[in-house]
């Protein structure tokens, strides 16, 4: 991970420095853990399903950014950090960026579009998140 970049991102105003703190990171987790487990469950409409997982992965991606002392208010680059904060590959914010496109089309516009495999890549996505954060360790920016 890089404070480099995440630093020049707070340079141009995309990202605030703001201390960690753990009760708040832990919540985040908790969370996005409880979401994700959700998420997996077949019985729920698909909608709920994505509803579920993205806000699961957007909790632990913002819990991976916030353990770096770093606050975003854009979701999409609380996606786009993840290379950053949690060493994960392109691939990875990039369905998660497909699935807040989606989101917000449906959020504003009311058109949600999704199907059972853009729910199956995020559900892996967020799990691939919650692995690395946990892999990642406590440590917390001071």
């Amino acid at each position: 991970m890089s404070s480099v970049e995440l630093d020049n991102l707070v340079r141009i105003g995309k990202l605030k420095r703001e201390p960690a703190a753990a009760t708040e990171i832990n919540g985040l987790i908790r969370s996005g853990e409880r979401r994700l487990a959700d998420a997996e469950k077949q019985t729920l409409a698909l909608e709920s399903r994505f509803d579920l997982a993205y806000n699961a992965a957007h909790a632990l991606a913002l819990a991976a950014l916030r353990r770096l002392g770093y606050r975003s208010d854009n979701r999409y680059l609380v996606f786009q950090t993840l290379p950053l904060t949690l060493g994960l590959p392109a691939e990875t914010w990039r369905v998660l960026a497909k699935s807040h496109e989606a989101r917000n089309l449906a959020e504003y516009e009311g058109e949600l579009e999704i199907d059972e495999r853009l729910v199956t890549d995020l559900i892996e996505s967020a799990r691939a998140v919650q692995v690395a954060l946990r892999a990642a360790g406590p440590t917390l920016a001071t």
